[in-house]
């Protein structure tokens, strides 16, 4: 029997992955182009609307579709995006699907879902059938972490039973509840969004720190290196360019969790409140480039396709 993986390997997006597209940077191409591991997508004008964002952010409260990413991203060598939801209404997963199942741009879905609340089972089972449900997105913004919960242990065992994955959108001081986590699940694929929040500002929190030296002794936990900009605070669009001004992050991040267990996140449309999206491309892709090509390859696409699609 055909596995849910294998399958995945066949599918149009993972094969667009490997037709590759410009770089609009200095740097040489990703092999089959970059895959951008954290969008968003919403549309106001919808009859229903929208729960987030806000009427009164002047920033993001607008349509926003994938072709208007893509215009932004294709020059800049992305070739992918797996989108995570932001919406706390379960349908709006659905929402999702229906949008990648008319974009092969579109490669996977990280959902909205709550475990431990009633009905995730169901849901998640619906969800998980669709080819392109990577996993689900949770955090102290959504229900907490109660990991000593018998509920939400139970739905979150159920996630890496059906070889899905789960990204964590946390504090930095939560840090090692992450890695308690990944003691718990060894088997869970857990993706810590946004380099666990961490201020772009010295000193760093004592336990950020420690968890990102407690990461280094689980395999099954990945850092997605994304939200550096948004880090800085600087709202008004002027967050630095200069990969010298997110390095003190950076380093550790890397000497932790090694060449194969990073991967790279714009948080399209959420950053362009800090940055550019040539700027949140260009940090990242000066700092892992002075790593060598194959360093640079895993971040900006092998990794994903691992840790996300399930592709080799």
């Amino acid at each position: 029997m055909m596995t849910r993986r294998d399958f995945l390997r066949t599918t149009t997006g993972a094969t667009a992955l490997a037709a590759g597209l410009p770089l609009g940077c200095r740097h040489a191409p990703a092999p089959g182009g970059i895959l951008d591991t954290h969008t968003h997508f919403y549309d106001p004008t919808r009859r229903q609307g929208v729960p987030w964002p806000p009427k009164d952010d002047a920033v993001l409260y607008r349509r926003v579709l994938p072709r208007d990413f893509r215009a932004l991203a294709e020059p800049l060598g992305i070739s992918g995006t797996v989108v995570v939801e932001a919406s706390p209404w379960e349908e709006d997963n659905q929402w999702i699907l229906d949008l990648a199942a008319q974009d092969p741009f579109l490669l996977g879905l990280i959902g909205h879902l709550k475990p431990g609340r009633p009905g995730f089972r169901d849901h998640l089972l619906r969800y998980a059938a669709h080819r392109r449900f990577r996993g689900i997105r949770t955090g102290g913004w959504n229900g907490g972490l109660p990991l000593d919960d018998p509920a939400w242990k139970r739905d979150v065992g159920l996630l890496a039973d059906l070889d899905l994955g789960m990204d964590l959108l946390i504090a930095a001081e939560q840090f090692p509840e992450a890695v308690r986590i990944a003691e718990s699940f060894p088997s869970l694929r857990i993706v810590i969004d946004h380099c666990c929040n961490v201020p772009v500002r010295t000193p760093l929190p004592d336990a950020w720190i420690a968890g990102v030296r407690a990461a280094r002794r689980h395999q099954n936990l990945v850092m997605k290196v994304s939200g550096l900009v948004e880090g800085t605070g600087r709202a008004d669009g002027t967050a630095p360019r200069e990969v010298g001004a997110y390095r003190f992050i950076l380093d550790p991040i890397a000497d932790a969790f090694g060449e194969d267990r990073m991967v790279f996140g714009s948080n399209w449309p959420v950053s362009e409140r800090f940055a550019p999206l040539p700027t949140v491309v260009g940090i990242v892709d000066d700092y892992f480039s002075a790593h060598g090509a194959t360093a640079r390859a895993k971040f900006f696409t092998l990794n994903a396709r691992r840790w996300y699609l399930g592709a080799a």
